[in-house]
């Protein structure tokens, strides 16, 4: 059994070479919630000497709020952004010898996009444009998954570590008390049910279905390099390898 195992870097918390040592793949902030041109140059050299996979991670233009406040703006307007930011990541991996290897929505941009059918397909056909090889990460059995696959576009369904869950499946509200785990014990037992069985504990108790293919661990958390350190170790106990994901064709 083999798992992706990926972390959002490159937003100015300090310890993305060393959480680079435990994940498979990562995705990089684009400039526009955080990071720099600079920042993203470092952080893609650092990615292809360890051999991991590397990912755009765009955002809403919102530095102010992390990337994380709701926007309604322009559907062009978002195809723009898109692909402004995932062409410039793009060409310094490219630059550096690498080649990228997909592209990973942010905050409420990846959030928006799980329930909004009309931007789904308007991230959906802009990274198609881009590269319709290029696979793109989403939440899990969401509606930007079935959009990805309508649009002809790789998918990747992707699990949390460190996210409560809706009994829906969606990820619960950052605003509400206990939608990020804090105990370490917890993300792990989280992790092994993604991975073992395809499900979660929801915030009501109930089980909730998660059919991920790859699980994040935001690299944002105050002890996001420690988990991702008991992380790797768990799966290894487990006889889990980690390695980048192998996302399905595109189909339209």
């Amino acid at each position: 059994m083999q798992i992706d195992l990926n972390a959002d870097l490159g937003e100015g918390c300090g310890n993305d070479e060393a959480i680079l040592e435990h994940v498979s793949s990562i995705n990089v902030a684009c400039a526009w919630h955080a990071g720099s041109a600079e920042e993203m140059l470092s952080l893609v050299r650092a990615a292809l000497i360890r051999k991991v996979a590397i990912g755009a991670h765009p955002s809403f233009p919102d530095r102010e709020n992390f990337g994380r406040r709701e926007m309604i703006l322009p559907l062009p307007q978002v195809r723009a952004g898109v692909l402004y930011q995932v062409g410039a990541l793009e060409g310094i991996v490219r630059s550096e010898g690498g080649a990228l290897a997909h592209v990973k929505p942010h905050g409420a941009l990846y959030n928006q996009a799980a329930r909004d059918p009309e931007l789904a397909h308007c991230i959906a056909r802009a990274i198609h444009d881009f590269n319709p090889r290029l696979p793109v990460m989403g939440l899990a059995g969401s509606l930007f998954i079935a959009a990805l696959r309508a649009e002809g576009v790789p998918a990747i369904e992707e699990g949390f570590a460190d996210r409560r869950y809706a009994p829906d499946g969606r990820l619960t509200s950052r605003a509400l008390p206990g939608a990020l785990i804090a105990e370490e014990a917890d993300v792990l037992a989280q992790v092994l049910s993604l991975v073992r069985h395809g499900t979660a504990i929801a915030m009501d108790g109930r089980t909730c279905l998660v059919h991920a293919q790859t699980i994040c661990l935001h690299g944002d958390g105050p002890h996001a390099l420690a988990y991702a350190r008991a992380i790797r170790a768990m799966l290894r106990r487990e006889g889990v390898e980690v390695g980048p994901c192998a996302a399905e064709s595109g189909q339209k």
